[in-house]
């Protein structure tokens, strides 16, 4: 098996309210590249939450008491800092200027996932979606109308990793595809069995498509072509299914 990945170019900027799904549909015929059975359409987080209108001004937001007192204490802006703490279901650690958090959809990630790169403009930042397996669900239809063919979609961000230096790319929502494959019960090339093993294949894709998606790159979006997956509209597992049960994780 061979996988190939496709770069959507030429995508416009994206505004609240836009159609997302269509408009990357039309990327998609530009591109000539078609939409084929089983691909997988990578999307990075920053453009979701544009069409979904998940912008917000800085000097719009009051900071709190406890967002200027936590802010002088690690150095950051106190309207970042109450953002954080409105999107935030807990704080796992605030150290050496890193306020780490748990957001109510369950990812564990630096302020909360909330971005002031490539926002819309000056002053402004994006926060994530509010579901991110709902925003892949439609990002998936909304190209299937166009296009007559419904992919498997992925919506990733740049997360850090513990123990390991650098960021990577990695699946937040996840459609018509099991986001792990469990080979627990099969057997490695020597016959052995395996008991543990399960690979976190909607991450392996978001990562590979993330060499693609750099920031300066204009390329919020991948095809990714090869791995022939039958995408499966009734599966509802989603990028929730990525997130370790609170009561197996060992390090929070």
């Amino acid at each position: 098996m061979s996988i190939h990945l496709l770069p959507l170019r030429g995508i416009p900027l994206i505004h609240a309210g836009d159609d997302l799904g269509g408009l990357l549909a039309a990327a998609i015929e530009e591109s000539r590249y078609g939409l084929r059975s089983g691909d997988v359409l990578v999307v990075c987080q920053k453009v979701v939450s544009k069409a979904e209108g998940r912008i917000i001004a800085l000097s719009s937001v009051e900071p709190s008491l406890l967002a200027c007192e936590w802010a002088r204490s690690i150095d950051k802006d106190p309207r970042l800092i109450e953002l954080v703490l409105r999107e935030s279901r807990r704080i796992v650690r605030m150290e050496a200027g890193a306020l780490i958090v748990e957001t109510p959809g369950g990812y564990v990630c630096a302020n909360a996932g909330i971005d002031q790169s490539n926002a819309s403009a000056e002053d402004t930042v994006t926060l994530l979606p509010l579901d991110c397996d709902d925003s892949a669900e439609r990002i998936a239809l909304g190209v299937s109308r166009r296009l007559g063919l419904l992919p498997a979609v992925v919506v990733t961000d740049t997360f850090g990793r513990p123990w390991r230096e650098g960021q990577i790319e990695f699946a937040l929502g996840v459609f018509g595809f099991e986001p792990v494959t469990d080979l627990r019960g099969t057997k490695d090339f020597t016959g052995r069995d395996l008991g543990v093993t399960q690979i976190a294949l909607a991450d392996e894709i978001a990562a590979a498509a993330g060499l693609l998606m750099d920031k300066s790159a204009a390329v919020p979006a991948v095809l990714v072509r090869g791995l022939d997956l039958a995408v499966d509209p009734a599966r509802r597992t989603g990028g929730r299914a990525l997130i370790r049960p609170r009561e197996r994780d060992l390090f929070r």
